[in-house]
C-alpha cells in the first residue's frame, strides 16, 4: 500500500507571477528575499504587482540560513509583522526556508525556542492559521516551493536542523521561468544537480512510490538533456522553462519520500569545507548509485532507463561521464575529504536521511 500527497497549489508557466495579485486575495504580504533582488528589479516587480497588499520587504537572507542572523530576523519579523497573513518567498532555497522558519511563531515570540525545538528539546510552537507562505523560486533546483522542510545551519555548533510542521507546507508555488533568466551560470549549475540529486535520491528510496518514482525518472531524464545546453545559452528561455519543470517534478518527487544518502553526505560536506549544497549533494551520485544497484528489480529497471544502459557498470559510467561534462569532479579528495571518506559515509548512513537509502542496512563503505 503507498500513498502521494502534497497540499501545494502550483501556478507554472511564463508569465505566472502575474497571478500573485490573485492568490493573494485580498491578504496583506510580507515579501521575503535576497539581497540582490532589488538590483535586478524583482523587488520593484513585486512593488508595483501588488500595490497596498505589499505590507514590506525583508531582503538579507543569506545563502544556507543560519541561527546567527536568522534570530535577529525571526523577531523583528512578529515584532513589525504579526498581523500579516502572508509570506512571500522571492528566491532560492535559502530565500523559500527562511521564510517557512518565520512562519513558525513561538509563544514568546523569541528565537531561542524555536531553536531548541530544533535541537529537540521540548519547545512548545504554534503557527497553523497564523501566515501562509506562497514560494515563488528564481532558481530550478531547491524544490522548496513544493516541500515542508527547511534546512537550518548553525555553522558555530558545527550543525543542521531540519524544520518540518504542518503549516510549512506552502500554500501556493508560481513556478516563472522568466524570473530564473539572470541565474548567473554557477548558480543554474549547482541548482541543476541539485534537482537531479532530489531525483535519483527519490528513486533509490524506500519511500519511493509509483507516482514520485515516474516524477522523478521523467525529471533525470529531462535534467540530463538540459542542463549541459542551459549551462551553454543560459539566456535561452526554452530551456529556462524545461529546467524549471524538471526541477519542479524532482520536488515533487522527494515532497513524498524524503532524500537518501548523497543528501545525508552533503551537510557534513557544506559545513565542514563550504562546499555549495548543490555541488555537495551530487559529486557522490555515481558511488552511492554504485551502492543501490542489486536492491530491488524496479529500481534498477529505472536507473538503466535514465541512463539508456545495458548495465549497472555503463549507467555509473553514463552518470560520471555527465557530471565531468560540466567540470564537477566525482573525486572525494578534491573535495579536501580523502581521508575520512570511509567514516563520513558510515555516518551518513545512520542520520534520517541515509536511512532512505534502498541499500541503508547492507551498504558498505563507498571506495574513493
Amino acid at each position: 500500500m503507498w500513498t502521494f500527497h502534497n497540499p501545494v497549489a502550483i501556478h507554472a508557466g511564463n508569465g505566472s507571477l502575474a497571478q500573485l495579485p490573485a492568490l493573494l486575495n485580498g491578504r496583506r504580504a510580507l515579501l521575503i528575499t535576497f539581497p540582490e533582488a532589488a538590483a535586478l528589479g524583482l523587488e520593484q516587480q513585486l512593488r508595483a504587482l501588488l500595490g497596498t497588499q505589499l505590507a514590506g520587504i525583508e531582503n538579507a537572507v543569506l545563502p544556507n540560513p543560519d541561527v546567527s542572523w536568522l534570530a535577529a530576523m525571526y523577531e523583528r519579523i512578529w515584532q513589525r509583522y504579526a498581523d500579516v497573513d502572508c509570506i512571500i518567498a522571492c528566491g532560492g532555497g535559502s530565500v523559500i526556508d527562511c521564510a517557512k522558519v518565520m512562519l513558525t511563531r513561538t509563544p514568546s515570540g523569541q528565537f531561542t525556542e524555536l531553536l531548541a525545538h530544533l535541537q529537540g528539546h521540548n519547545a512548545s510552537l504554534s503557527g497553523s492559521g497564523a501566515k501562509t507562505l506562497i514560494a515563488i523560486p528564481t532558481t530550478a533546483g531547491t524544490g522548496s516551493e513544493v516541500t515542508p522542510w527547511a534546512t537550518v545551519w548553525d555553522a558555530d555548533a558545527g550543525s543542521k536542523y531540519s524544520l518540518h510542521r504542518d503549516w510549512t507546507w506552502p500554500q501556493a508555488a508560481i513556478i516563472d521561468a522568466h524570473l530564473m533568466r539572470s541565474l548567473p551560470v554557477a548558480s543554474t549549475l549547482a541548482s541543476g544537480l541539485d534537482a537531479l540529486s532530489h531525483a535519483l535520491e527519490s528513486i533509490w528510496n524506500v519511500n519511493r512510490n509509483p507516482v514520485s518514482a515516474t516524477l522523478a525518472a521523467a525529471a533525470a531524464r529531462s535534467i540530463i538533456d538540459t542542463l549541459p545546453a542551459l549551462l551553454q545559452q543560459p539566456h535561452n528561455p526554452a530551456l529556462r522553462e524545461q529546467m524549471a519543470i524538471a526541477a519542479l517534478q524532482a520536488g515533487l518527487a522527494f515532497s513524498n519520500t524524503k532524500t537518501a544518502l548523497a543528501h545525508s553526505l552533503s551537510y557534513d560536506i557544506t559545513l565542514q569545507h563550504g562546499i555549495a549544497h548543490g555541488i555537495a549533494c551530487s559529486f557522490s551520485l555515481p558511488q552511492v548509485m554504485t551502492l543501490a544497484f542489486g536492491h530491488d528489480a524496479q529500481v534498477d529497471q529505472l536507473l538503466l532507463a535514465i541512463f539508456h544502459a545495458d548495465d549497472q557498470d555503463q549507467a555509473v559510467a553514463r552518470l560520471s561521464a555527465f557530471l565531468q561534462q560540466l567540470d564537477v569532479s566525482t573525486n572525494p579528495a578534491d573535495y579536501g575529504i580523502a581521508d575520512s571518506w570511509d567514516d563520513l559515509v558510515q555516518r551518513a548512513l545512520q542520520g534520517p536521511r541515509g536511512r532512505n537509502f534502498i541499500a541503508a542496512a547492507a551498504a558498505p563503505a563507498v571506495p574513493v
